[in-house]
C-alpha cells in the first residue's frame, strides 16, 4: 500500500470515519432508546421515542441487544480475515470497505423508518429490531475494522500511527459534540426521524479512503506487506500475543464503562434534571487540549501512566456527577454539573485513542518480528471483546436500570457511578501489562 507521508494527508485521512461512527453513535445512543420509553422523562418522549410507547418486550430486547454485539463481535473475525486476505484488481480494502458500507445504510434506514407494529409491544417488533440491528453492527464492524486495519499499513512508523490515532480520537469528539450536543439541540423541536435523516449524509466522509488508500492485486505481497495467513492461523497468532490478550481484559472494563454512559445517556439526563447540552459542551470542548496534555504525558511518563490517569480522572468526574444528580434543580446544580464535564473531559480524548494506537502499534510489532500481515484481526478480536463488553453496559445493564413502560424505576441515575467503578477496575488491571506496552511512546533519553 502506498504510505502517506504528510500530516495534511493523514489528517485528511484520519477524519474519514466520522461519518460512519456518528451513525454507530445515533443507533446506540438514540435509535436503539427510542423503542422503549422507560427512563425518559416526559417532556422528552415526545420527540426522542418513535411512537411514545414501548415498541419491544423490554427482557427479550436486552437479550438481543446482547446477542447482536457478540454477533457482532464473531463475525469480526472471518470478515477481519476476508478483508486481510481479500486479492481484487482494486486492492483488498477498499472493497471490503465499500461491501460493508451498503448493508450498513440500509438497515439504519429500516431501524429509523418502519416498525412492524407501531401500535403495541410485540414479539414481532423485538425480533425485527434486533434482527436489523445484527446486520447493521456486522456491516458497520466490516466497514470500520477495515479502515482501522489500514492505520498499520498506510504510514510506515509509529510516529504516524500516533499522529492519525490522535487526529482519530479528536475528531470523534467532534462527532460527539454533534451526537450529544448538536443532535440534542434538535431533538428540541424536530422527531428523531427527522434527525437521523440529517445526519445520514455524513457517513460519505468513509469515501475519502477509497480515493486516498493506493494498492493493486499485484501490490500486495510486493512492496512491503507481510505474509497474509488464513482465518486459523490469523487466530492462533493474534490470540499467542500475550501483551495483547492483557490489553483486551483492560480494554473491556474500560469499553464496559464508557459504553454504559454513552448508550443511556439520553435518558440519564433526561431524569436527573441536569442540561445535556452544557455538561457534552464541557465534556466534549476541551479535549483537544487535554489530549495534548496526555500526549505529553506519554511522551515524558510511557503510555501505562498517562493511560492510568485518564482511567481515574474520567472515574472521578463520573462519581461526581453522580453526586450532583441528588442536587435540586437550580443554579447550582448546574453550574457544578458542568464542573463535572470539565473533569472528566481530561480523560475522554486518550479513552479514544488508545482503541487505535495500541492494536495499531501491536501490530506492527507482531508483522516485523514474524512477517505476518494481519492488522484487521488484531482490530476484529478487540471488536469481539468490545461486543461483548457493549453489549453488558449497553443492552443487559442499562436495559435494567431504565425499567419500562408499566413498571419505571429510578435506577438510571446509578449509571455514572457503574462507569467509575469499571473505569477503576480497568486502572488496577493496568498493573498487569508488560513492560513493553507501559513504555509505549515514551521518548528515550539520548
Amino acid at each position: 500500500m502506498r504510505k502517506l507521508h504528510t500530516k495534511g494527508q493523514m489528517f485528511l485521512y484520519a477524519i474519514s470515519g466520522m461519518g460512519v461512527n456518528m451513525l454507530n453513535l445515533m443507533m446506540g445512543s438514540y435509535l436503539c432508546s427510542a423503542i422503549l420509553v422507560g427512563g425518559f422523562g416526559e417532556a422528552a418522549v415526545k420527540n426522542q421515542t418513535f411512537e411514545g410507547h414501548d415498541l419491544v418486550i423490554a427482557a427479550l430486547w436486552a437479550v438481543f441487544g446482547l446477542i447482536a454485539k457478540i454477533v457482532d463481535g464473531i463475525i469480526d473475525i472471518p470478515m477481519a480475515s476476508f478483508t486481510d486476505r481479500l486479492k481484487t484488481r482494486w486492492g483488498r480494502r477498499r472493497p471490503a470497505i465499500v461491501i460493508g458500507m451498503v448493508p450498513m445504510i440500509l438497515s439504519f434506514l429500516a431501524f429509523l423508518l418502519w416498525c412492524p407494529n407501531p401500535g403495541a409491544a410485540t414479539l414481532l417488533n423485538t425480533v425485527y429490531y434486533g434482527i436489523v440491528l445484527c446486520i447493521f453492527y456486522s456491516s458497520y464492524t466490516l466497514t470500520m475494522v477495515t479502515y482501522y486495519a489500514t492505520f498499520t499499513e498506510i504510514v510506515d512508523n509509529e510516529a504516524g500511527r500516533d499522529f492519525i490515532s490522535n487526529v482519530k480520537a479528536v475528531f470523534d469528539i467532534v462527532y460527539f459534540i454533534l451526537g450529544y450536543v448538536v443532535v440534542s439541540a434538535m431533538l428540541g423541536g424536530l422527531h428523531l426521524r427527522v434527525v437521523g435523516l440529517i445526519v445520514l449524509p455524513l457517513v460519505l466522509t468513509m469515501l475519502i479512503p477509497l480515493f486516498m488508500i493506493k494498492e493493486s492485486r499485484e501490490e500486495i505481497g510486493a512492496t512491503g506487506s507481510g505474509e497474509t495467513v488464513n482465518l486459523i492461523k490469523s487466530l492462533v497468532c493474534t490470540f499467542r500475543n500475550r501483551n495483547y490478550v492483557i490489553w483486551m481484559l483492560v480494554y473491556s472494563f474500560m469499553t464496559f464503562g464508557v459504553q454504559l454512559f454513552l448508550s443511556g445517556i439520553n435518558e440519564y439526563f433526561s431524569k436527573t434534571g441536569m442540561s445535556m447540552i452544557f455538561v457534552m459542551i464541557a465534556a466534549f470542548g476541551p479535549v483537544p487540549l487535554t489530549l495534548m496534555l496526555y500526549n505529553k504525558l506519554q511522551r515524558t511518563k510511557g503510555f501505562g501512566f498517562a493511560f492510568r490517569y485518564t482511567l481515574i480522572i474520567f472515574a472521578l468526574g463520573m462519581g461526581a456527577m453522580f453526586g450532583v444528580s441528588f442536587l435540586e434543580a437550580g443554579a447550582l446544580k448546574t453550574v457544578l454539573s458542568v464542573c463535572t464535564g470539565l473533569i472528566s473531559s481530561f480523560g475522554i480524548g486518550a479513552l479514544f485513542s488508545v482503541a487505535y494506537s495500541v492494536p495499531a502499534q501491536l501490530a506492527a510489532e507482531e508483522e516485523e518480528k514474524t512477517g505476518v500481515s494481519n492488522s484487521a484481526m488484531y482490530f476484529a478480536v478487540q471488536g469481539l471483546f468490545s461486543g461483548v463488553a457493549t453489549g453488558i453496559g449497553g443492552s443487559v445493564v442499562l436495559t435494567a436500570l431504565k425499567g419500562t413502560e408499566q413498571h419505571p424505576t429510578n435506577n438510571i441515575i446509578y449509571l455514572t457511578l457503574i462507569c467509575a467503578i469499571a473505569m477503576l477496575a480497568a486502572c488496577v488491571l493496568t498493573w498487569v501489562l508488560p513492560k513493553s506496552i507501559i513504555e509505549m511512546g515514551k521518548k528515550q533519553d539520548k
